[in-house]
């Protein structure tokens, strides 16, 4: 699910995934001294809360060291909490386990991720370029790799994507939500910034205020004694996949499996975990969707069982994108793409060919469509040409 947020003058759109089946609740706020995090799971705090909110309460202001942004845009800090414990992690990649004791001493940006997340995946250039710009001033950057989807909790998945992402600070696999639930986290992506005592003071729910992070963490880097920051905070470009989403964009993230599926158009229903013969919708409203051929729809995945299938979608933004998946033996998938019924041309994404071609190899994010030129509604058609691919969702941006 996604959520549009706009806040401080140096704040952009937001897009936040929002895990399966989870809402957000609101915090109370205790005795009116402090906002709780959006994040909390209960609306009632506990005797340990109310102490942590006066603890905060009474902490010293951190004096503001960056006169260019000393204005109404200067980071507002408070403390919301102790960083927790990061045990109960499947697997550590890059670095052996950390603690808040290891830790004591080191500024700590925690990003909670997913790697098939095209949210996510936006906010890694900026999380990389702090991670590799703040290390020898003492910056430590955790990227909790939390799973959407059952694929992303296996081990060799994530350890490819962190190859292929370029990744190399410490990376956790939450697969089972033990550091999730420890910070009462409810995003992807979220980031929580730490001070050289551990405490929290600081969160970025969903993508966007990049600036305002970095200033964050440059104020507790000089706080904590580091000298050798440039003048101001850098500026940083991403591209492709990574580059950020365009703001015109009127098609929501959509799920294929039917425990999320939404705006099916194809005749009849989604039939649950039993192989059915779908036909395609005869005329796709914006963000309606449908299958063609022979397919098994599952939880959270429909499963192609013949050599040829289709799935088709009405949609509106500049780029188009699916998490797929190939067979369940690792046999390729070959596809091939159209827009508006003819090979996309120059509006091919990163993972398709001009001509509309391309392969499903590992189970990932694909950038199917990139458009160049106006954007307005367009139907986007996939036709898979090798049974047992998985298609997962669409996203946009």
């Amino acid at each position: 699910m996604i959520a549009n947020k706009t806040g401080n003058p140096i704040s952009v759109a937001y897009r936040i995934c929002r895990p399966l089946g989870v809402f957000a609740i609101l915090g109370a706020i205790v005795l009116g001294a402090l906002d709780s995090r959006s994040s909390k799971h209960s609306a009632i705090p506990d005797l340990s809360e109310i102490e942590q909110h006066f603890a905060g309460a009474l902490r010293p202001a951190l004096p503001t060291v960056l006169a260019a942004h000393a204005s109404s845009s200067q980071p507002v800090l408070s403390y919301e909490g102790r960083l927790p414990n990061l045990d109960g992690a499947t697997a550590w990649f890059n670095s052996a386990q950390l603690d808040p004791k290891s830790l004591r001493g080191k500024v700590v940006l925690v990003n909670f991720w997913t790697y098939s997340c095209i949210n996510s995946l936006r906010a890694l250039p900026y999380v990389k370029y702090w991670a590799a710009k703040y290390q020898s001033s003492g910056l430590v950057v955790i990227g909790v790799h939390t799973p959407e989807f059952s694929f992303e909790k296996v081990p060799a998945n994530v350890q490819a994507s962190l190859h292929d992402l370029n990744i190399a600070y410490p990376v956790p696999l939450d697969a089972n939500y033990r550091i999730w639930h420890a910070f009462n986290n409810e995003y992807w992506p979220a980031l929580y910034i730490i001070d050289a005592k551990g405490d929290i003071l600081y969160h970025q729910f969903g993508e966007g205020d990049y600036r305002e992070s970095e200033q964050v963490i440059r104020e507790l880097l000089i706080e904590n004694g580091a000298t050798n920051l440039d003048a101001d905070a850098g500026a940083l470009s991403a591209k492709g996949v990574e580059a950020p989403p365009s703001q015109d964009t009127a098609s929501p993230e959509t799920y294929i499996g039917f425990r999320l599926a939404e705006r099916f158009a194809s005749p009849g229903r989604l039939d649950h975990n039993s192989p059915k013969s779908y036909s395609p919708p005869v005329k796709p409203k914006l963000n309606q969707w449908g299958l063609t051929g022979n397919w098994i729809d599952g939880a959270e995945s429909a499963v192609l069982q013949q050599s040829q299938g289709t799935i088709v979608f009405r949609f509106h933004s500049r780029d188009l994108h699916m998490v797929l998946g190939p067979t369940k033996n690792g046999k390729p998938v070959r596809f091939k793409l159209k827009l508006d019924g003819a090979t996309p041309g120059v509006n091919c994404g990163s993972d398709s060919a001009p001509d509309g071609t391309g392969v499903v190899r590992e189970y990932r994010l694909y950038q199917l469509i990139r458009q160049k030129g106006q954007i307005e509604d367009r139907t986007f058609e996939i036709d898979f040409l090798d049974p047992g691919v998985q298609a997962f969702s669409f996203t946009f941006g």
